[in-house]
């Protein structure tokens, strides 16, 4: 969530970019940037929005098993167990394992 106290003008953190770097990587917490008075950009550590990035992906691979597990509710053809599995593997970066 951006903080309303984390609203700074880009003339002051081209001014002082070193402080506002330093403040984004030691909070994680971005800072929403104005130009003229109207909020413009938002600046975040690349740390803090990875771990956003990770976020979204797990909430997106969520929906998918949801989707799909109620599709498999309401009678529609699944994916067979390994597809799933592999599908799944294959967004998580994680290779397949043989043997067993």
């Amino acid at each position: 969530m951006v903080d309303l106290n984390d609203i700074h003008p880009m003339t002051g953190f081209l001014r002082d970019h070193k402080a506002h770097i330093q403040r984004l990587a030691q909070t994680g917490k971005p800072e929403v940037l104005t130009v003229n008075g109207s909020a413009r950009v938002v600046v975040q550590d690349v740390a803090a929005y990875q771990k956003l990035l990770d976020q979204v992906q797990l909430a997106e691979d969520v929906r998918i098993i949801r989707d799909r597990l109620a599709g498999v509710k309401r009678g529609e053809a699944g994916v067979p167990l390994e597809e799933a599995v592999k599908e799944i593997g294959e967004r998580l970066g994680i290779e397949p394992t043989h043997g067993g």
